[in-house]
């Protein structure tokens, strides 16, 4: 009896394959193990995280699949978005509702496949329903608003506070927009790239600059080098949070003693809780976002070594396999 031949089914990727190397290559198939399912990619987002993890690579061992930011569609036709994050959903952590803090969570396109892929396989329950009438473009900004969320939360800021943003690539720029809709007061964008700041002040910044002065309530910042987090501590006004969420270096750079006597706060924010993603899905339609550019996924070699040589355009970009 003749056994029938399996067909070897290939899709399109791209694919870390060394330092400071990513490549489209034809790829295994994505298939889905037990409690998961297959996502069709439609867009898929270029985190900054990405360009400095593959320049020195740590927590991403090529060969990978990268891409944690991620929409597309099911079998069954479902528009979804996809929270990368992934939790044991037991721990002390988890049972409290703090997964992104979960002790053995991972993340989709650092720890095993993520979306730079013409299909991907997800958990059933880090799928979460796009809202009807948001477009895939709009949509695939959803992960960078989430961090936003959760930063305002960690921030804990009233509405009247005056807000600072250091960093105006796609983190600092949905900072700048979710503390617009919650209603900051005054926001002030600083980034040292022109191009990037006319960007912040088109989305509603009341100031910008490239080096920060004055005194704010709250600080995000959103690059996460020793010189930005010094300034994001010293320009605190008394009793004043800063909020860190770039992760380029891991130097912390800021004065101790003048944050136990003025009693300044610092606090890391990672992610989001999956109600945040949430959150960040029902915010999306009203907010601007028309800071991204789309590429297809054939092009995303060019566009990493582009953003990764330091162009500062486009702020955001988005793949389409």
């Amino acid at each position: 009896m003749r056994r029938e031949l399996e067909v070897e089914v290939k899709m399109k990727a791209l694919v870390f394959t060394g330092p400071g190397v990513v490549e489209v290559r034809d790829v295994d198939d994505a298939r889905a193990q037990q409690g998961e399912v297959i996502v069709h990619v439609e867009r898929a987002g270029i985190c900054g995280s990405e360009l400095h993890g593959i320049a020195t690579p740590g927590f991403r061992v090529p060969p990978l699949v990268m891409g944690h930011e991620f929409v597309g569609r099911l079998d069954d036709g479902r528009r979804v978005a996809i929270n990368p994050l992934t939790s044991c959903g037991e721990c002390d952590l988890c049972r409290r509702g703090r997964t992104q803090l979960c002790r053995s969570r991972q993340l989709l396109g650092v720890h095993r496949a993520g979306g730079f892929a013409e299909r991907v396989a997800v958990p059933q329950n880090a799928v979460h329903e796009i809202p009807e009438g948001l477009s895939w473009d709009r949509a695939g900004l959803v992960e960078p608003i989430a961090n936003a969320v959760h930063a305002w939360t960690q921030a804990s800021a009233p509405i009247d506070e005056r807000v600072a943003v250091i960093g105006c690539g796609p983190i600092g720029l949905a900072c700048l927009e979710v503390a617009r809709y919650f209603g900051a007061a005054e926001v002030t964008c600083v980034d040292l790239s022109p191009e990037r700041r006319d960007v912040a002040l088109a989305l509603g910044a009341h100031a910008v600059a490239d080096t920060l002065e004055g005194e704010y309530d709250a600080i995000f910042d959103a690059v996460g080098i020793a010189a930005t987090r010094s300034s994001s501590v010293s320009q605190l006004i008394p009793g004043g949070v800063a909020v860190w969420l770039g992760l380029a270096q891991p130097e912390a750079g800021f004065d101790a003693m003048n944050a136990v006597r003025f009693e300044k706060t610092i606090r890391g924010s990672f992610a989001y809780a999956d109600a945040e993603f949430d959150q960040a899905l029902s915010l999306a339609p009203d907010l601007d976002l028309s800071w991204f550019t789309t590429y297809p996924l054939e092009s995303g070699a060019e566009i990493f070594y582009a953003l990764m040589n330091g162009q500062s355009t486009p702020v955001k970009a988005l793949l389409q396999p």
